[in-house]
């Protein structure tokens, strides 16, 4: 058996490649939309892909289940769950090979049998695959792939019904449902690997491990949210509930287009380079997004593009466009060409296609040199903060996550986290300038970014709040209240 584990940084998501070389067959599990990368990956392998699997309906990227069947390769999907949770876009066509599972349905590629075990709670249709190497002499499986259920050191959250797709009052049962599965989970063997679908980074829990598979034993033992479980399930809803970061609000439309179908790419969106004239075009239009991807944030706030958002090409990307892009608005770049071809695929994962063209920042320099408008944002240090505190016309706003805001804030701050404000816009403290800080510097320069466009004066606060913290008396229960 050959087995692949694919990583995706930004999105902390891994799929998985699974091949049989005696028959040279396999099956990729949970893939994303932009296929060609493991199709490319098999062919390395002497392999042909003649199958693939999701755990569920993503949340939070397109699945590239429909990319696969509209190449005629077959595809495996959750039956479980009501009719909310169904692939509309497969169960309604008669042009796809498919085949729907339930708990304890098994199937094989090549000498590969995996079976679907029904691991419900982070969605009601979730399934986990145990795989069995048949070829290998193997009569037992030899590790679970458990996409949203088990991570290391952690859960897939259960409050993603609620707190992303909107549904009210679902994240509770989601708890106990979850409580159910991990029962069942610990009845497997420790032997077991589990090869999770997130790691370290992802919004799908509070605490994933960046360690790329475990064991059933080893999170038996050491998994906090599996520990809670033992306690009873009363014990686990709280625990699992509590402390839950505020998930991106594109979650809600990749859970939308991965029931109803994602648009079918077949090959990547091929970005122009711009000319001169269509970047200075281009210059305070907020009917376009204007991505700017330069990872120093000191040199956006000095100089941008006006109306342009500020999106850092790191493990942020992908969170920040998705939180601030419509899904059917022109983007343009702002990012060297050596990353134009990643940054469309980070796009397209979740389902920002319309990627028009780019500029290198050198172009961008072009432009001021020539005159082009630039504008700015005034930057200060965490120091400056007691002052701006005393201001009338200032209000602090906090983007960090209401778990830390509750933690330790500002007196008399705001606070929407980053990943909110676009949906939030209109909660913001509207005739001030707006001081915004976040833990380091990262949510607040975006953040700022925003703002700017949305026509707020904006002052961006870049350094550490728990530095500034450490210098203030913090009351109980964490708020600061005073100054030292």
């Amino acid at each position: 058996m050959l087995f692949r584990q694919i990583f995706d940084e930004k999105l902390a998501q891994y799929a998985y490649l699974i091949g049989c070389q005696k028959t040279g067959e396999a099956i990729v599990i949970d893939p994303e939309r932009d296929i060609d990368q493991y199709i490319a990956l098999a062919e390395q392998e002497g392999l042909e892909i003649v199958a693939a699997a999701d755990t569920h309906i993503h949340a939070d990227y397109l699945s590239g289940l429909r990319e696969f069947a509209e190449r005629g390769v077959k595809v495996y999907a959750s039956d479980e769950g009501d009719a909310d949770w169904k692939y509309e876009w497969l169960i309604h066509s008669d042009k796809y090979d498919y085949q729907l599972l339930r708990d304890g349905d098994t199937f094989r590629v090549g000498n590969i049998e995996l079976k679907a075990v029904h691991t419900p709670g982070h969605t009601p249709e979730h399934l986990s695959f145990l795989v069995t190497d048949l070829g290998g002499g193997a009569d037992a499986p030899m590790g679970i792939v458990t996409g949203d259920f088990v991570f290391v050191g952690d859960l897939g959250r259960p409050d993603l019904l609620e707190s992303a797709a909107g549904i009210q009052g679902a994240m509770e049962p989601s708890a106990r449902t979850l409580y159910r599965s991990v029962q069942r989970f610990l009845e497997l063997d420790d032997y077991l690997q589990v090869w999770p679908a997130h790691g370290a980074g992802s919004a799908c829990g509070k605490a994933l491990g960046a360690v790329p598979e475990t064991t059933v034993g080893y999170e038996r033992r050491f998994n906090a949210a599996i520990r809670a479980a033992k306690d009873g399930e009363q014990p686990f809803v709280d625990f699992i509930l509590e402390g839950q970061p505020e998930p991106p609000m594109y979650f809600a439309r990749m859970k939308r287009d991965n029931k109803l179908g994602p648009k079918v790419l077949g090959s990547l969106p091929n970005p122009r380079l711009l000319t001169l004239g269509e970047l200075r075009r281009l210059a305070g239009n907020t009917d376009v997004a204007v991505l700017d991807t330069r990872i120093d944030r000191s040199a956006f706030m000095k100089g941008h593009l006006p109306g342009s958002l500020y999106t850092p090409f790191n493990k942020t990307f992908n969170t920040v466009a998705g939180s601030y892009v419509e899904e059917d608005m022109p983007i343009y770049l702002i990012i060297e060409e050596e990353h134009v071809e990643q940054a469309v695929r980070d796009l397209v994962r979740i389902g920002l296609d319309h990627i028009a063209g780019y500029a290198p920042p050198a172009l961008l320099a072009t432009y001021a040199e020539q005159g082009g408008e630039l504008a700015s944002i005034e930057e200060v240090s965490f120091d400056a903060l007691d002052a701006l505190r005393k201001r009338d016309d200032v209000a602090i706003l906090d983007v960090r996550g209401q778990a830390e805001f509750q933690a330790a804030h500002v007196p008399d701050a705001y606070n929407i986290a980053h990943t909110r404000l676009w949906v939030r816009r209109d909660e913001v403290p509207a005739g001030k300038t707006l001081a915004v800080h976040c833990k380091t510097g990262g949510r607040s320069a975006v953040a700022a970014a925003l703002l700017a466009r949305l026509g707020h004066d904006v002052i961006y606060v870049n350094g550490k709040f728990d530095d500034w913290a450490a210098r203030h008396d913090v009351a109980e229960g964490g708020e600061i209240h005073a100054v030292a």
